[in-house]
């Protein structure tokens, strides 16, 4: 009787721990943070997307949402991090993604780079740079290993994904005439190649963990630096909580970074202790 009573506990609280995670897959959070940063003399919002997974688990209908979002925020930068697609989306299938992608608005654009599930979806050179066109006639200018000074006192760089893309932070700071340095980098285990010229870096893959277990924390470990899963960091080292914020400045030589949870999920459609992000960084001229 015991044993029996055991196993309907359990088996309750597998369904209940199931179902909450799937709801919770398409349910998302806006978090706000600020910060100054030197160089800029004007302030600046940017609206950070990262890890939409267009694909088995993500559909038009979530990205519009997301896209509602952010034009609610009136940014007037507008940063992708990678991963639009979902490993096994081909070429021929992101018509509608592209579609509520190009409602995306921003005075001063619309910027990304590569993720990893992008080289992988997109599986050959021509693939990639015919996915790179269409971004563009949608409104989204990709950055990979290249930058924009989008205004006298704000430069974006981009580089590609550290893990199947070749990073140049040369060639995507060689356009650089002055003002804020924000860069793009996919993959957070990037941080500790930064240099402390680059102000602040965004970057996604981890999804926080996706999955986090009370005790065994997150079952997505998508980092080899783990203490960066989200959140503020300088090089591989967390600067203040996830929480929402002003980030503590911890000089050690690498540049600040910003890793977002992203907004889709992969492997399973399961989000749990780890809410899907859309964050809005409020950037102000710093000294």
């Amino acid at each position: 009787m015991i044993l029996k009573r055991v196993l309907s506990a359990l088996g309750w609280g597998v369904f209940t721990f199931g179902t909450l995670g799937v709801a919770n897959t398409y349910r998302f959070t806006t978090t706000r943070h600020g910060l100054a940063l030197t160089g800029l003399t004007r302030p600046v919002r940017i609206v950070h997307l990262s890890d939409l997974h267009y694909g088995l688990f993500v559909g038009r209908g979530t990205v519009r949402r997301w896209v509602d979002a952010v034009r609610r925020e009136q940014p007037d930068l507008i940063a992708i991090t990678g991963d639009f697609l979902d490993s096994g989306v081909g070429g021929q299938r992101h018509h509608n993604l592209l579609e509520e992608l190009s409602r995306l608005r921003a005075p001063l654009g619309v910027y990304a780079v590569w993720g990893n599930h992008d080289w992988t979806s997109l599986n050959t050179n021509a693939t990639r740079v015919a996915f790179a066109e269409q971004l563009r006639l949608h409104g989204v200018t990709l950055i990979n290993n290249a930058g924009v000074q989008v205004r006298d006192d704000l430069y974006m760089a981009g580089v590609d994904d550290w893990w199947f893309g070749m990073q140049d932070l040369d060639a995507a700071l060689r356009g650089y005439t002055g003002g804020a340095v924000v860069l793009l980098a996919h993959n957070p285990d990037y941080l500790t190649q930064v240099p402390s010229r680059v102000n602040l870096t965004l970057s996604g893959h981890t999804h926080g963990g996706q999955v986090r277990l009370p005790l065994f924390g997150p079952l997505k470990r998508r980092s080899t630096l783990l203490n960066v899963l989200q959140g503020w960091v300088r090089g591989a080292r967390i600067v203040q909580s996830p929480a929402e914020g002003t980030p503590v400045d911890a000089p050690d030589g690498h540049a600040l970074g910003f890793v977002s949870r992203g907004l889709g999920v992969t492997g399973v459609p399961m989000r749990w202790a780890c809410p899907a992000e859309l964050a809005v960084l409020d950037l102000e001229p710093g000294t």
